[in-house]
């Protein structure tokens, strides 16, 4: 069953109808598009492959594929090994227990909600430039109000003056309220002041943008911490979620971005972006088995609907099921 909104911000589901599970289906088949070029490496890859269990090649040719999707080789092994253990018998066994190993370890321990029951609750996002923080603010911006949150979004990228600018375009489109900053000022004040907005408001969730850096800046991250420390002194509990943004096509370089994020500003969760136009779309899995983060959301194109939930299940039989294979589950 493809991940929902609603479950994702733990709403109560909708009762069970047919246009529900056209919804689902739907979803399912943006996914499968959007991954086309990451599944080509995993199940084009395999075309032709034999599993022979007396063949010591096997397993090897299975290890290229899975590291020419960016799984990287730590998560390959892994994925080898509990593949091993399952003992398969025939090239069927070995797929269908490869979407469900991908599927376990691409879902770390927990459920990946996404923390917006507080109110006001504090969404930080993070992440290096070019990986579409804008966009992915506007976008969950638009998908919070559409499922009845209220919203302020916070212009904390003090440094670059179109930033300011495309994110009140954004707030806008998406029908929230907007908190801007001035060229060079203090992007923990703008937090502060986004969050002290929404008290007095009464908004329900504040999304904080903060300047693209890259993760080798201590200088930079140092602010990134500060950043969150004056949230957390303002408002108990916040930030809620501190959402790093990976772009997709960096592959295993965004393993290590993500690594380097998380221990500076203690990372809840990665929206992986730009899927549709790698093929390194197993960096999902890595990022879920090697460093335990969560992903909790993916952009497979540029429409709004192309932010998504992320259901490992659903990504696990995108990327391994044929092109031939129905789309609906």
């Amino acid at each position: 069953m493809t991940r929902s909104w609603a479950a994702l911000l733990g709403d109560e589901e909708p009762a069970a109808a047919e246009s529900e599970g056209e919804e689902r289906r739907r979803r399912f088949r943006r996914l499968r598009s959007g991954l086309s070029k990451s599944r080509r490496a995993i199940a084009g890859g395999l075309t032709g492959w034999r599993y022979d269990p007396s063949d010591l090649d096997t397993w090897e040719r299975l290890e290229e594929v899975l590291l020419s999707a960016d799984i990287g080789v730590a998560t390959t092994q892994e994925v080898i090994e509990r593949l091993e253990a399952r003992r398969p018998k025939t090239n069927e066994d070995v797929l269908v227990g490869l979407e469900a190993v991908l599927a376990e370890l691409a879902t770390p321990a927990g459920e990946p909600f996404l923390h917006v029951a507080a109110r006001p609750s504090v969404v930080l996002v993070v992440g290096v430039n070019g990986t579409g923080k804008t966009t992915t603010i506007g976008k969950l911006a638009a998908r919070l109000v559409e499922r009845g949150r209220s919203v302020i979004v916070a212009a904390a990228d003090t440094y670059r003056a179109a930033a300011d600018e495309q994110l009140e375009i954004w707030a806008g489109r998406a029908g929230a309220d907007f908190v801007g900053s001035t060229r060079g000022g203090d992007p923990a004040a703008v937090a502060f002041d986004s969050i002290a907005a929404a008290q007095a408001r009464g908004r329900d969730v504040v999304i904080v943008d903060t300047a693209g850096r890259l993760h080798t800046q201590t200088n930079l991250m140092e602010e990134l911490t500060k950043v969150r420390r004056v949230i957390a002194q303002r408002l108990d509990g916040a930030p809620h979620e501190t959402l790093l943004v990976v772009d997709a096509t960096t592959g295993q370089n965004g393993l290590r971005q993500a690594q380097l994020f998380r221990d500076a500003v203690d990372v809840t969760g990665v929206v992986l972006t730009k899927l549709d136009g790698t093929a390194k779309g197993g960096i999902a899995v890595a990022i879920g088995h090697e460093l335990a983060l969560p992903v909790k959301l993916v952009g497979v194109g540029e429409s709004l609907e192309d932010l998504q939930p992320f259901d490992a299940a659903d990504f696990a039989r995108a990327l391994v099921a044929g092109d031939g294979e129905a789309d609906e589950g």
